[in-house]
């Protein structure tokens, strides 16, 4: 006889929105398995059922952001390298505590979250087969596929993680100024 489902794909997601959001608010030393039950009103024996302890938790928040964000990436992809630094702003600014979890590094510094290498890599998949379909059209600047893919990534996310640090002037028009530097580097790599 099968056993029944008593933890499903739902309480699942619920647990790693909630621990995202308990961690960003409070920073992961703070934040317990019975905290993250309370809030996703569920008992603490779920949480462990499903994940373990607190470092797979925490590891799979991270993957579980990858995966949400490679997803959006992929949506985008058919807007080449424009579509593409949309959608990442676009992401970011929907789910900035897992986007802080993800790059701020605060998980790897206090617990042992090692999320998978190939999670965070396949996200960045469509911005790889981007470059590399410009540099074919003839659009786009000869070099390494992976130089520029990780210098189109690092402008774009140093730009959106300024944006959500708010570190820029008070008045900063954060669209007008991505928006700016999207042109700037599509005209950088220009070919």
């Amino acid at each position: 006889m099968a056993r029944p489902v008593v933890h499903n794909d739902s309480l699942r997601q619920d647990l790693l929105a909630v621990t995202a959001d308990l961690v960003d608010r409070t920073g992961p030393a703070r934040v317990t398995m019975r905290d993250v039950a309370a809030a996703a009103g569920t008992s603490t024996t779920a949480v462990y059922s499903l994940f373990g302890g607190k470092s797979e938790l925490l590891t799979a928040v991270v993957e579980d952001g990858f995966r949400s964000f490679g997803e959006s990436q992929v949506a985008a992809a058919d807007g080449g390298l424009q579509g593409l630094g949309v959608a990442y702003r676009a992401w970011a600014l929907e789910h900035q505590a897992l986007y802080r979890l993800m790059f701020g590094g605060v998980l790897a510094a206090y617990v042992e979250c090692r999320p998978d290498p190939d999670v965070a890599l396949n996200a960045m998949q469509p911005l790889m087969d981007a470059v590399a379909s410009a540099q074919s059209a003839g659009t786009l600047l000869e070099a390494p596929v992976e130089l520029v893919a990780a210098a189109i990534w690092g402008q774009v996310h140093g730009l959106v993680s300024l944006e959500l640090a708010q570190v820029g002037p008070p008045d900063a028009d954060w669209a007008a100024v991505y928006a700016a530097a999207l042109d700037a580097v599509a005209r950088g790599w220009a070919a």
